[in-house]
This record gives C-alpha cells, sequence and structure tokens, in this order.
C-alpha cells in the first residue's frame, strides 16, 4: 500500500514543492529523500528540521496520508538578538 504526501522546501522568493507516492511506513526523511529535494538543494544537509503542517516532527516519524512534509531552514539570527537590537535602536 502506498500513501501520497506532499514535500515542501520554502526559500526567498520560490517554493520547492513536490507530491509523491511512498511506501506504507516510510518515514518523513524516507518522504524527503524520495522527493529529490536533496538533490537539488545541495545546501539543505542532515540532520533536518522537519514539520508536517506547522507542527515540528522527528525525522523517523511515521509519514501519513496527506502530509504535507515541510523542511526548516535554519534562522538567520537568534529571534532574542534581533529584538535586543531592535530596541537598542532609536524610533524615527
Amino acid at each position: 500500500m502506498e500513501l501520497e504526501v506532499e514535500v515542501v522546501y520554502a526559500l526567498p522568493g520560490r517554493v520547492d514543492e513536490v507530491r509523491l507516492r511512498v511506501a506504507a511506513g516510510a518515514s518523513l526523511l524516507d518522504a524527503v529523500r524520495a522527493s529529490g529535494v536533496l538533490e537539488r538543494h545541495p545546501d539543505l544537509r542532515e540532520p533536518l528540521k522537519l514539520g508536517v503542517f506547522g507542527e515540528a516532527k522527528r525525522p523517523e516519524s511515521a509519514a501519513r496520508p496527506g502530509d504535507r512534509i515541510e523542511i526548516y531552514r535554519p534562522l538567520a539570527a537568534d529571534p532574542k538578538e534581533a529584538r535586543r537590537r531592535r530596541a537598542g535602536r532609536p524610533r524615527k
């Protein structure tokens, strides 16, 4: 039995989105590998941070029918540090 999932990797200005079928029992990471996203984006390195519909999941979690598997990019800056910098700037 197979299940259909979607793998999504958002980049600034564009989205790499792939619908595919994977074997029942496949992990989220198995689906990402099968999607070809890792080959198209060699900057992505394992361990990947993944989620399903905005909720963080472990890469070894089982994929379920209809899952939208999201690959999360590393943050450009620590949110707390960015807020401190903004708070220290004079207002216009």
